[in-house]
This record gives structure tokens, sequence and C-alpha cells, in this order.
């Protein structure tokens, strides 16, 4: 993760239900009809576990989920095979052919392929590779037509594990919400540790590599739990995250507590400056402050896709599409490759990425009029099977298309986690770019079984976690 990513979060909702505080007042939409019990008992039918449609689509291009991904290859948690290796593309969509595929890409993909002659997206065969543990599938079933969205819809009532609205309900302003709140909080795992990389290179490919050690502390997946949750229920996870290289930049630290609603509690962050050998407050760590060792290149609410506080805009369901996104990206966490081999100029090697065809619901984010942010509109695009964004237009204040995000989907199969090989911001005015989260030559790219207290992630921990 990075300096202000929201991560999904394992709630214990019988310990949570004891500290209410965050139960606020509900917002205005969700006195309208929830799902019934006819709705919910759709789930693990007609539906996913989650709530996506379980049916293909009408020719057979999107298969039906029948699983996912439940007989993967062999794994040692650190090379994962890609159990879709020997297939070849059906096709690919370039700047020749693009009028072709509009109707089922999203104007920014457009744009890009519009501006890179190099650029290309191999469309292979449909998976729908998602697949979850049993937990969290009981937990979407006890979440649908429960969970509601708090005042503003800055955040949701207590729920289980994650998934609180696997059934969309409510007016367009509400669906949109409820979809942006799956995606924050949806399954990654328990508590964990990664090594990543990030890069922003220069527009003839140029990069130097920023390497984070990140470790992340669900509230409930702590050793100390349960007392964490009672005394502090408004924090989702606790997050600290340190610069391994390069030299000039190492032994700076962050500390963030996510906050469930940014609103009424803004997300408490610290920075441990390893030149100035001193913990300070980081109020920037926010809405469209600049992302840590980004050159500019991203905003906090960027990393993850998106995350943090949606008080600033006006949001709104579009609809549900079939649509070419990136999706079981295994190659492109291949420990064959070198950064070298993923990075060129403008955009990351076309060759080592997938695209499939997939459902995704649509929702647009409008800038609220008197409100401030570099976005003035956002359009998401979020995998119906994993509630994942995968792919995001950014607009500025003209109206005019700025930056795209791609998130490359895949299935960590051994742990049961959909989540990125990487994700990419492509800004197209200025030719460059960022990728995070790649980890093909880090020793240990995650670390899925850590245990960690809450005295891990306090101000007073920063300093021993900088460089002696």
């Amino acid at each position: 993760m990075n300096n202000n990513g929201v991560w999904g979060y394992r709630m214990n909702l019988k310990t949570i239900l004891a500290g209410s505080a965050i139960a606020l007042a509900v917002h205005a939409g969700s006195v309208l009809a929830k799902p019934g019990a006819d709705e919910v008992a759709k789930l693990g039918s007609t539906l996913t576990p989650v709530g996506a449609e379980k049916a293909g689509n009408a020719d057979g291009s999107i298969p039906a989920w029948d699983g996912g991904l439940t007989n993967p290859p062999a794994t040692d948690g650190v090379n994962l095979p890609n159990p879709f290796g020997g297939e070849s593309p059906l096709f690919e969509i370039t700047a020749g052919n693009v009028g072709q595929y509009k109707d089922k890409l999203s104007p920014g993909q457009v744009a890009m392929l519009e501006k890179y002659s190099t650029f290309k997206m191999r469309v292979f065969p449909s998976h729908r590779s998602a697949v979850f543990p049993q937990e969290l599938y009981d937990a979407a079933k006890k979440n649908a037509g429960n969970v509601e969205l708090v005042a503003g819809g800055n955040g949701t009532t207590p729920y289980e594990v994650a998934v609180p609205f696997p059934i969309l309900y409510g007016s367009d302003s509400d669906k949109a919400l409820q979809v942006m709140w799956n995606h924050v909080t949806r399954w990654r795992g328990g508590t964990l540790e990664r090594q990543v990389v990030q890069v922003t290179p220069l527009p003839n490919g140029d990069f130097a590599p920023v390497k984070f050690l990140e470790s992340v502390g669900f509230a409930s997946d702590l050793t100390d739990g349960a007392e964490v949750v009672k005394a502090d229920p408004n924090v989702i996870f606790y997050f600290k995250q340190e610069i391994t290289a390069p030299s000039r930049l190492a032994g700076n630290v962050l500390l963030a507590h996510e906050t469930l609603d940014q609103v009424k509690e803004p997300r408490r962050a610290w920075i441990y400056n390893e030149g100035q050998r001193r913990v300070r407050r980081a109020p920037q760590v926010a809405y469209d402050g600049p992302g840590t060792a980004s050159d500019g290149l991203r905003t906090t609410d960027n990393f993850d896709m998106w995350n943090g506080a949606p008080d600033r805009y006006d949001w709104k369901y579009v609809e549900k599409k079939e649509m070419y996104i990136p999706y079981n990206n295994y190659d492109l966490m291949s420990r064959d490759l070198t950064y070298n081999d993923i990075v060129r100029p403008g955009h990351l090697n076309p060759d080592l990425l997938r695209y499939e065809l997939h459902r995704v619901h649509v929702v647009e984010a409008t800038l609220k009029s008197g409100q401030r942010h570099i976005y003035a509109k956002r359009v998401f695009y979020v995998d119906e099977d994993t509630w994942q964004v995968s792919v995001v237009d950014h607009y500025d204040g003209r109206g005019q298309m700025w930056r795209v995000a791609e998130g490359y989907n895949v299935i960590f199969y051994h742990v049961k986690v959909p989540w990125y090989a990487a994700e990419s911001l492509y800004d197209l005015l200025s030719g460059r770019y960022l990728t995070n989260s790649l980890t093909n030559e880090e020793p240990k790219p995650y670390d899925f079984e850590i245990e960690a207290s809450s005295k891990e992630f306090t101000p007073a921990a920063l300093r021993r976690s900088g460089r002696k």
C-alpha cells in the first residue's frame, strides 16, 4: 500500500456493535426499501455469493461463474504460476482498429490507444476467476438488506468482513456510493506485510524505482483487536510504510489510522522524517494531496484506484455494461521479469498485459459546487465479480480527459484474495505515468500471515521504524 491507500478490513460485527459510535444517522436514501428476503435468496443461486450475475452473456464471450479459480496451480506464495499461461490472444486492439471496439472501451482507454502508437490491448478469453473464502460469502449474505449508508454516504453502518452491499438498492446516488464502499472494503486477506516498488518514468522511459516496506493491521485482526475495536470503533485499519530505497528517501516512514467516516473524523496520519529525526502530523494525506514519492503524478485518493472520503463529489450510478478490462494479469507478476522489462516510454509493456471482456458497474463522480479537487470528474468502471475498480477516467476542470488509471487484476489464489498485480495512472498531457505495487524483483512480496498489535502502529513507534 502507499501513504493513503484504503484497504479492505475484517470487522467483527459483535465487537463493533459494542462500540456503536459509528452507527451514525442513516443516509436519507436508506429509508427506501432494502432488498427483501426473495432478493437476498438470489445470492448463491442466480447471483454469485457477492452479488454478480452468475450467468454468462448471450453469445458466451463472458462465461457463467462456476465458483472461480478453485483448482489453481501449486504455489509457494511467492511465485504465482499463470493458470491461463497457454492461451493466445483472441485479437489485439490498436489505434488502427479501435473504432470497432469503442462500445466496450472507456473514453480514456480510447485516448490511450490514439495517443500512443506503441500501445495495444491484447484481448484473451474471459475467465471469471474470482474466488473468496466461505466466511466472506456467509458475511455478504448477512450484510444484504441490513447494511446502510451513514449520513451523507460517508461510510456504512457496521457489517461483517466485507461486501456491505452485495445487492444495490435505493437512488442512483445511493447505488453509486454502495459500489464504491464495496470497493473500499473489499476482501484483501487479513493483516499483512508487503514489499513493493513504485516507478514514475520520464517520457523517454527512464526511471528510478522507489521501494516500500508496508505493514497493515486491520483493527479486528490485531492481537489486541477486541480492545482496539471497542476503544477506537471508527478505525478500519492501521498502516505503516517505510521507504527502503533510494538512499535519499530511505528511512522516511508514514503512519496512518484509516477512519471509516473521514468527514466525521479525518484520517489520522503522521510522518517520520529521517533527516530531521522527528515525527509530525500529516493532514495533507487526503483527497488531492500529493502521493508519496509520486513526482506529482497522483493524488492521495488515486491510490488503490480510489480511497478516502466521498464527500467532495456528487455520485451517480450510470449502468452495468460489458467492457474490456485488465484481468488475470499473472504475466505481469512473473519473477522472470525485471522492472526494465516492464517499464516502457508512455506506458507499461503491452506484451505483458492481458485484457478480458467482463461486466462492470459504471459510476460517475462530479465535483460539487464550491468544493476543491484537481479532478472535476471521474468515471469508475468496477468489476462485478470482485468489486474492484478496474479502470478510471479522470477529467480536468475544462472537461478534458487528463489521466487514465488501470488496475491489473489477479487472484492470489493460495489465499483466495482478488487484488492487483500493479496499478498504473497515465497522464495524457505530460506523457508520463506512475505504476505502483510492482513486486517482480522483491524477495518476499506478500506475507498474509503476520501478527501485529496496535502498539506497532503508534506515533511513538514511528522513530523506531526509521533507519538508525
